[in-house]
């Protein structure tokens, strides 16, 4: 009986010694990452963050100056969306500048940052319903074009930050599969 209590210890010391040392590699294997490739890493995620910031910015300008020149009834509506754009790009940029700049080491262990992940989520359903409206809009408009440029504007901007999403759900984690259940 002594014997089998023995080695059921061993055994569990040495899966746990298996594991702490497959933990240890993967930790280690994520801090050697170069200076330079942080830097580059870091000015790209800023640029993401810059980027979006610039493209709703000028989607806002440019809607703006089309509302004031429009003639009839869509002009308030116009300025009214493009106000809504522009408070919704901050809680958007915010959002992108967090979820970049987690650190590796904890995206590994627990996963990404799923609180805002879901705020840029709720962002993009906000989004898309203004760029529902702009589109209802332009049907009852004479003069469109410009309109219809800043939606695909707007529409290129909603499939790179989906696309920014998808990755960093995909990320691999640990103990991603815990967070998760604690964030739901």
């Amino acid at each position: 009986m002594q014997k089998i209590k023995n080695n059921s210890l061993f055994v569990a010391s040495l899966i746990l010694a298996i594991a702490v040392i497959f933990s240890l590699a993967s930790l280690t294997a994520a801090r050697n990452t170069t200076s330079a490739e942080n830097s580059t890493n870091n000015q790209a995620r800023q640029i993401n963050a810059t980027e979006h910031r610039s493209t709703v910015a000028n989607f806002v300008r440019t809607l703006l100056k089309t509302a004031s020149s429009t003639e009839g009834g869509i002009g308030q509506q116009v300025r009214v969306i493009a106000q809504q754009q522009n408070d919704s790009e901050a809680t958007t940029t915010k959002a992108i500048e967090k979820i970049n700049s987690r650190s590796k080491i904890k995206t590994f262990l627990i996963g990404s940052d799923y609180k805002n992940l879901g705020a840029l989520r709720s962002e993009m359903v906000k989004t898309r319903n203004r760029i529902d409206q702009l589109n209802r809009l332009i049907q009852n408009a004479t003069d469109t074009a410009e309109i219809q440029a800043q939606i695909q504007t707007l529409e290129q901007e909603q499939i790179k930050i989906e696309s920014f999403i998808k990755v960093q759900e995909g990320k691999f984690s640990l103990f991603g599969w815990l967070a998760k259940m604690f964030n739901k």
